[in-house]
């Protein structure tokens, strides 16, 4: 019954069970271990710890002990302490099989390979059962994975795991598919592909059946690798007869066809073509077997489209090779019509159509689509110029061209008005298609949602034309989308997107969360959140969804461990690599490092000096300047930047180049922010107590080394810096709906990174002034004095960059102006950086001070002479105070502002707009204000608090 107390939360009532259990047998270990578990839970992880090795000190053999510590052990994620529990407990049951599998299990938990290895042949030893013994084999290979070394494993442990499976393969002791896959795995990592052939082809490839083709997919794998271009075609072409919808094949045999054309590969003349069949080696032949597979699918019960697109394929790689005409297939204009009349009413047929557009000339585009729409059945309702399809079949044939239309850039080539009349015709089918999804369910997308998002791809070119009207028509048409279609995701997707382009973060954290990012999408479309929530002052919301992610990224540390465990128990042994990689791939995410470094700098920025003192917050963070995490050299981009739909041309649409450039302007904007964080966490190493003061002696403390560090950081961020600025004079521009940039650009023009960079050098001057004392430092002083003067100007400077209206109205039409928000949130934190350096300089200026009165109390004379130093500080902090206190003001004018503007009255005199419109765009104006107006109000409560710190800054 305890133990129910647990399962069911009540933890406070398990410690009492627990506890009244203990006064009648105190040496019950099993009831200390569930009393452990019930204080881990209530936050009192010491006493849980202090009580759960006490119990593990005893070595016990029970399985309830065992069993309850292993899951504390897992709550307090030390699996390491898993192992040394069943190692004690082996030694004491040695022949137990179920403790030596738990061992075995705990190494598989912390990845100790070579443990493993070794508890799964112990473990053969007393069971002598097939799985333990491959559980060692697989761990070789682990350990051949994981060496550094890949000349060891090469000769080390891949070899002794092959002579460990071919003694049980003499001995004919081989029983199960999952041990035939792992002599295929470690054959293939040997790079012995002929072996690993015979051993699919032969007896033991029998038992490869629980996938389908499973034999014939391996057997492929190694005819390519071993370049037996003959095999891989007699192979394709067999399994094609077999299925001639499979279209991996159709790659496989046109590659193997022109790999024996290019090396003038003749049949032999008596013997067999090939040990898989007879071979194709000529175009013709090939010609011949697509003509003969399209008859084949005419005869077929439902229709076949790999035929169709292996003709277009074929004639792709032909005219890649400049060979066309002699080999007559057809004009692949008519190819592409009649496939568009036999598959246009599905949804897949624009994207089988798209990899082929290259094959049509620019001069036809507008004829081809003429020619599908020639096909279409629509007709025109009495009161509407538009010809609307009369079902559902000929609404998808109707919107595969118009997406075709977009892809061929007919839309981009329009003028203004053209454009809008488009977008007017869109939107008539799209209202018109919603009948079609009457019945559709809340989760379902409605049949003509693309009419909806097409015309809003038009928009965003009008917008970013310069029509600045558009961009709201857009969130109203999206709005007005999601209203009908609720789960439809690309309307989300694009609303976030356009939201965070006019400032607006607060409808964004909705509108992701009802997307219900799941696992993995926390790194692959978390990058939307996360880049604009703090750089538009949603600190409370930035806050949550770095939590979103990081708890993603700390718990896959966890769950693969899992899912390596279960893959040894069902023999999946394949996947045990692909799940190490898949946590490396994680572990090294850019999107990880990203969040981790402004999850700690958000953190100081809302409490260090605040609720509690800077250098307990770092504390807290286990934060050294010393120490880099960042694994630099293997950093992933695991964002999906193409989570958009997009029915751009190429030369519009986001290309590797915007990849490759994206990645490096995350990357050098990842090392400026990181050295901040490292360079702000050095600071309170600094301040160190008072002692007597000679310069040479301070090196013993420590403390010289770490001005070293610092200095260091300094340097690396100079050059980091210096990178940024080369990156951004290139001037790059991606597609509206590629990658968001960076902060970078604000970061250089607005003069952030400036005071920045000069508040630091000035922790270095201050620290010489502790070294060498007051005497003769009028040198130093006087540099002080200047960099102090010269960053109020910059900091003035900076809030001149933040003044004007953040939303104002233009004939008619709202103007949002983002970069003011995001040049405030720069100087909260440059403000806040600033604070933390000043309260370094207090604590070297307050013992100077009070040794100075101290000097005048003696002598007693009423004019000891102040040095410069001091002045200069207290001006500095008056200064700042009020330039904080004009910012305050001028944030409080912003929220009047915003208050007071009266969106209604904006004339929506604008003809395109319907009724029903009006009250989406009331709406989406209504939620930009209201997120400015959340914006600005939690920018001026911060600087609220840091202004109350800076008015205890007085030596």
């Amino acid at each position: 019954p305890r133990a129910d107390y647990l399962d069911n939360g009540n933890n406070k009532m398990a410690i009492q069970q627990a506890d009244k259990l203990l006064k009648k047998h105190k040496d019950l270990h099993c009831a200390k271990v569930l009393k452990a578990i019930g204080l881990q839970r209530t936050g009192k992880q010491d006493e849980a710890y202090a009580l759960a090795q006490e119990v593990a000190a005893l070595e016990p053999t029970d399985d309830n002990s065992l069993q309850a510590l292993t899951i504390l052990y897992r709550e307090m994620h030390r699996p390491e302490l898993v192992t040394k529990l069943y190692e004690a407990a082996v030694k004491k049951v040695p022949n137990s099989e179920e403790y030596h599998s738990h061992l075995f299990m705990a190494y598989a938990r912390v990845g100790e390979y070579k443990k493993m290895q070794q508890a799964g042949m112990a473990l053969y030893k007393i069971v002598p059962k097939n799985p333990y013994y491959f559980w060692s084999v697989m761990s070789l290979i682990m350990q051949s994975i994981s060496a550094q070394d890949e000349n060891l494993s090469k000769t080390m442990f891949l070899p002794l795991a092959e002579r460990m499976v071919e003694k049980m393969v003499k001995e004919d002791k081989i029983e199960a598919e999952a041990e035939v896959e792992l002599y295929y795995m470690i054959l293939e990592r040997l790079e012995k592909y002929k072996e690993a052939l015979d051993v699919v082809r032969g007896k033991l490839g029998e038992k490869l059946t629980s996938e389908l083709q499973s034999r014939e997919n391996k057997c492929m794998a190694m005819y390519k690798k071993l370049r037996r271009w003959p095999e891989c075609n007699a192979l394709s072409r067999r399994l094609l007869l077999r299925n001639s919808d499979d279209w991996q094949f159709y790659i496989t045999y046109f590659d193997s066809v022109f790999q024996l054309i290019d090396e003038s590969w003749t049949p032999p003349a008596e013997e067999e073509h090939s040990l898989e069949g007879e071979v194709h080696c000529s175009v013709e032949q090939a010609v011949e077997f697509v003509e003969e597979r399209i008859t084949e699918e005419s005869k077929s019960s439902r229709p076949l489209r790999g035929p169709y697109l292996a003709k277009l394929e074929l004639i792709r790689r032909l005219r890649h090779r400049g060979c066309n005409d002699e080999y007559k297939l057809g004009d692949p204009e008519e190819l592409m019509f009649q496939y568009f009349k036999k598959f246009g009413d599905k949804p897949c047929c624009f994207t089988d159509l798209k990899v082929f557009v290259d094959l049509l000339p620019s001069s036809q585009y507008s004829k081809f689509i003429q020619q599908l729409l020639a096909v279409i059945p629509l007709s025109a309702a009495p009161d509407s110029q538009v010809a609307l399809p009369g079902d559902i079949k000929a609404l998808q044939q109707h919107l595969c061209v118009v997406q075709l239309s977009r892809l061929l850039g007919l839309y981009h080539a329009m003028d203004k008005k053209e454009k809008l009349s488009v977008v007017r015709e869109l939107m008539v089918r799209y209202r018109h298609g919603l009948e079609f999804g009457k019945s559709c369910l809340k989760t379902e997308l409605q049949f003509s949602d693309y009419y909806c998002l097409l015309a809003v791809h038009l928009l965003l070119d009008l917008w970013l034309e310069g029509e600045e009207a558009a961009v709201w028509q857009c969130l109203t048409l999206l709005e007005e989308g999601l209203a009908h279609s609720p789960s439809n995701a690309q309307f989300k997707l694009l609303l976030i997107r356009i939201y965070c382009r006019l400032g607006a973060f607060e409808p964004v954290a909705e509108l992701y969360s009802s997307l219900d990012a799941k696992h993995i999408q926390h790194d692959t479309i978390g990058y939307l959140l996360t880049r604009y929530a703090e750089s538009l002052g949603h600190y409370a919301a930035a806050s949550q969804s770095c939590n979103f992610a990081l708890r993603f990224f700390h718990s896959n540390q966890k769950d693969t461990s899992e899912y390596i465990i279960q893959a040894y128990k069902y023999g999946a042994f394949e996947k045990i690599p692909e799940f190490i990689a898949f946590r490396n791939r994680l572990n090294s995410s850019l999107h990880f490092a990203q969040v981790r470094t402004e999850r700690m700098l958000l953190d100081l920025l809302l409490e260090a000096n605040i609720s509690t003192s800077l250098e307990e917050s770092i504390k807290s963070m286990s934060l050294s300047p010393e120490e880099d995490d960042i694994p630099w050299k293997d950093l992933r981009d695991n964002r999906d930047l193409t989570v958009l739909f997009s029915w751009d041309p190429k030369d519009r649409d986001i290309s590797e180049e915007h990849r490759k450039l994206s990645l490096e302007e995350e990357t050098t904007w990842l090392r400026i922010r990181s050295l901040t964080l490292r360079l702000v966490s050095g600071l309170p190493a600094l301040s160190h107590p008072i002692q007597p003061r000679n310069s040479e002696r301070t090196a013993e403390n420590g403390v010289s080394s770490r001005i070293d560090t610092i200095r260091s950081l300094l340097q690396q961020l100079e050059a980091a810096v210096d990178s940024g600025k080369k990156f951004l004079d290139q001037k790059i521009q991606y597609p509206v709906l590629g990658p968001p940039p960076t902060r970078m650009a604000g970061f250089f023009s607005n003069g952030s990174c400036q005071c920045q960079t000069s508040l630091f050098y000035l922790v270095s001057d201050i620290y010489e002034l502790d070294t060498n004392g007051l005497e003769d430092s009028a040198e130093i002083q006087e540099r002080i004095g200047n960099s102090l003067k010269s960053l109020v100007e910059r900091l003035t400077d900076l809030f001149n960059k933040c003044k004007g209206d953040l939303i104002e109205v233009r004939d008619g039409t709202l103007k949002t102006h983002p970069n003011l928000l995001e040049n405030l949130v720069f100087f909260v934190e440059t403000i806040s950086i600033a604070l933390w350096v000043s309260s370094y300089c207090d604590s070297v200026l307050r013992p100077f001070k009070s040794s100075l009165q101290k000097k005048k109390k003696k002598k007693k004379e009423s004019s000891v002479a102040m040095p410069p130093v001091f002045t200069h500080f207290l001006d500095y902090v008056t200064e700042l105070q009020t330039l904080t206190s004009n910012v305050i003001d001028h944030i409080k004018g912003l929220e009047i502002i915003l208050t007071a503007l009266k969106l209604e009255e904006l004339s929506l005199k604008d003809t395109l707009l319907l009724q029903e419109e009006k009250k989406f765009t009331k709406t989406v104006q209504g939620k930009v204000q209201s997120s400015y107006h959340h914006s600005v109000q939690e920018i001026g409560e911060l600087l609220k608090k840091r202004l109350d710190t800076i008015k205890k800054l007085k030596i």
